[in-house]
């Protein structure tokens, strides 16, 4: 049975799970009608950052032009341009035991492509959610529901899974930023 999560909470991953090493991370999101003419093209993406909490390198930010990281731990499984359907909408599966030993956490974050141009924001997505499933028995083992906390955002920093102790735990972050895809770039580090 899935832990839920608040925003700020932390969990232990695998200090309880000792043999959990491949995860799926999925996040799913609904849009609210409304008639502004555009589809909502809602990106997943991962950043692998070092102990200052930035990338060591432009290749450790996973997204829909880089969906594998080089060590071959995170891999985003692709793009959904529209968020049709049930379930989640984009996936990063994550091998923790090949994670290189100089990152310390992967952020997982959610942007919406182009949108300024479609005068679109997080205030018109609901249902949000990261769920933590476990890649060899599918259990889904947490879940974040983010709630309706956001308007005028244009990026979310969803949660991050962190290195504590040898062990793998997860934080709910849900925070949210202007700006995008550039401004979550610029926080973590990326040269945009």
């Amino acid at each position: 049975m899935a832990v839920n999560l608040t925003k700020g909470q932390k969990v232990d991953l695998t200090k309880g799970n000792p043999s959990l090493s491949k995860i799926i991370v999925g996040l799913g999101w609904d849009t609210n009608k409304y008639d502004g003419g555009a589809d909502f093209d809602l990106d997943a993406s991962a950043f692998l950052c070092g102990e200052n909490g930035r990338v060591t390198n432009d290749l450790d930010f996973i997204f829909y032009s880089n969906l594998k990281h080089s060590s071959g731990s995170v891999e985003h499984t692709g793009d959904n341009l529209t968020g049709e359907g049930e379930g989640d909408d984009e996936v990063i599966k994550v091998d923790l035991s090949r994670v290189p030993a100089n990152i310390s956490k992967i952020a997982f974050t959610v942007t919406i492509y182009e949108a300024d141009e479609r005068h679109q924001n997080f205030g018109q997505v609901s249902n949000a959610y990261i769920h933590i499933v476990d890649q060899v028995t599918g259990n889904e083992i947490i879940r974040y529901d983010l709630g309706e906390d956001f308007s005028i955002e244009t990026a979310i920093v969803v949660g991050e899974i962190y290195r504590n102790n040898g062990e793998w735990k997860f934080n709910a972050i849900g925070s949210g930023f202007q700006g995008g895809l550039y401004a979550l770039c610029k926080n973590f580090g990326v040269n945009v």
